[in-house]
């Protein structure tokens, strides 16, 4: 990283959906991102690659650093 260049942060938004067994990621900071994949982990490889390409699709801009934080939420429902 260039000295005085700061990381572009994005927040993402990552919820199970339990009725399709998918988990969905989406973002406010990331134009255009909607991912859907079966495990977390797929989700984050994802987002990794395709958040670059598209903050340069839907802004025109590149960042040389993005930190991305992701935010997971999953709901079970069991019988007690």
């Amino acid at each position: 990283m260039e000295p005085g260049t700061l990381p572009l942060r994005a927040i993402v938004r990552v919820l199970w959906d339990a009725e399709s067994a998918v988990w969905v990621a989406t973002s406010d900071d990331v134009p255009g991102l909607v991912v859907e994949m079966a495990t977390f982990d797929d989700i984050v490889k994802e987002v990794r690659a395709l958040a670059p390409e598209l903050f340069l699709l839907n802004t025109g801009a590149q960042p040389a650093i993005l930190d991305i934080h992701f935010l997971a939420d999953r709901l079970e429902s069991i019988a007690a």
